[in-house]
């Protein structure tokens, strides 16, 4: 069962720059993982660029400072998860100094693939469409047939994605076009939605002469943004854990952007486009912002109202946050009315079951007890760590009950991380 959502957008017109922040909070995450070489001290002077921390273990990319200015102090701010994450304060002196000078390359199809991998490591890029994986590791494989470009945006307010698709069409293509020749790809498929014609128009415009770049339109459904129900919607493909098993590797749109930039200027994963809307927002915008920059800060530009409900990101996978940091895979912030829904008790209607797109018995998850260590053999059995966190449970619940936290705790225990 898939379920539709409503038309709640932002045109392209409402894309402004919010570049002043009066300081930054760079998180020290790379993904989920907080695990950080910190590489500044208390009183540095950092460059616009300038690596600040390093991820240790198998995926060793580097975090950058998107500001010049000196490094305050080391403070715990909460992140597009919801956790409280350890950031590098600089404080801004407004100049936007780099350390070495940014060389443009003509062509950027002239790399070789270790050369590739090698600049996305350097600049640090992640999928920015939302777990924060890092995106040369998708590269590595030799056998890759499919590139699938995902522009859905599935979840309601967020256009982030659309907003960055219609004003850089050209820049998209071209970075396409490149992954597609450097890494020996035979072709690549950039999935749209059937209602979006307007930025199906743009590509149209422009595709033309890439002849092995396709455009696919797909439903207006949730979650098509889910790589795995997009790779059965665009190829009717399934695999068993990795999309690479097939050989197919996707990347939402917004990576192929940053992929683009690190190509062609070298530039570091240093800022991105967020959607800020919401109905407490009176001024609904997406903004090109620093990493690292206070939400409250561009909130307030944008006219927030009192007594709202923040959440980081979208209304079904995202986190209600006391405060918050624009992390990079942070795509949208919503102000929503303090108007809460009370729980009542669960009325084993099984809705939840029946819109799982992982297949998953959420509410066998969710009544599950934890007592004893012993007791996480019960919740292996039920698979919690093949939730995709989609907000689908909880949205269908009848007695307003927090389901995909309550499986979202259990996924943590299955995996250690609590």
């Amino acid at each position: 069962m898939r379920v539709s959502i409503p038309k709640n957008r932002l045109t392209n017109e409402h894309l402004i720059v919010y570049n002043k922040p009066k300081k930054v909070y760079i998180p020290l995450i790379s993904g989920n993982d907080t695990n950080i070489t910190i590489l500044v001290k208390k009183g540095e002077y950092v460059y616009k660029g300038s690596i600040v921390g390093k991820r240790k273990g198998d995926f060793r990319i580097p975090i950058h400072s998107s500001v010049s200015g000196t490094v305050l102090d080391f403070e715990e701010r909460t992140c597009s998860n919801g956790t409280k994450v350890k950031c590098v304060v600089i404080e801004n002196d407004f100049k936007e100094k780099i350390e070495q000078k940014l060389t443009v390359k003509r062509s950027i199809n002239k790399y070789t693939k270790e050369e590739f991998i090698e600049r996305l490591m350097e600049c640090g890029i992640i999928g920015l469409g939302g777990a924060g994986f890092p995106t040369y590791v998708k590269y590595e494989p030799k056998n890759i047939k499919t590139l699938i470009v995902n522009a859905v945006e599935c979840e309601p307010y967020i256009t982030a994605d659309d907003a960055l698709a219609k004003q850089k069409c050209e820049e998209i293509l071209e970075a396409i076009d490149a992954i597609l020749e450097i890494n020996k790809i035979d072709q690549a498929i950039i999935a749209i939605k059937k209602e979006n014609t307007e930025l199906k128009q743009v590509f149209d415009n422009f595709i033309g002469t890439y002849l092995k770049i396709k455009l696919k339109l797909v439903p207006n459904v949730y979650p098509m943004g889910w790589e795995r129900t997009l790779i059965k919607e665009v190829l009717n493909k399934d695999y068993d854990k990795y999309p690479i098993e097939e050989g197919i590797v996707v990347n939402n749109i917004s990576t192929i952007y940053a992929i683009y930039e690190a190509l062609k200027y070298n530039k570091p994963l240093i800022e991105r486009i967020v959607t800020f809307s919401g109905e407490n927002i009176e001024d609904k915008r997406n903004v090109l912002v620093k990493i690292g920059t206070d939400a409250k800060e561009v909130l307030e530009q944008l006219k927030l109202k009192e007594d709202s409900i923040i959440v980081a990101g979208g209304p079904m996978m995202g986190n209600k946050v006391d405060d918050l940091v624009i992390s990079a895979n942070l795509n949208c912030v919503l102000a929503l009315n303090n108007n809460i829904d009370i729980p009542s008790i669960c009325l084993k209607c099984g809705k939840c079951v029946e819109v799982c797109p992982a297949k998953l018995s959420p509410v066998l998850i969710m009544k599950t007890k934890y007592k004893k260590e012993k007791d996480i053999k019960k919740f292996k059995k039920l698979h919690p760590e093949k939730c995709i966190e989609c907000g689908l449970c909880s949205y269908i619940c009848p007695a307003n009950l927090l389901v995909r936290e309550r499986v979202r705790d259990a996924k943590n225990l299955v995996r250690g991380d609590k």
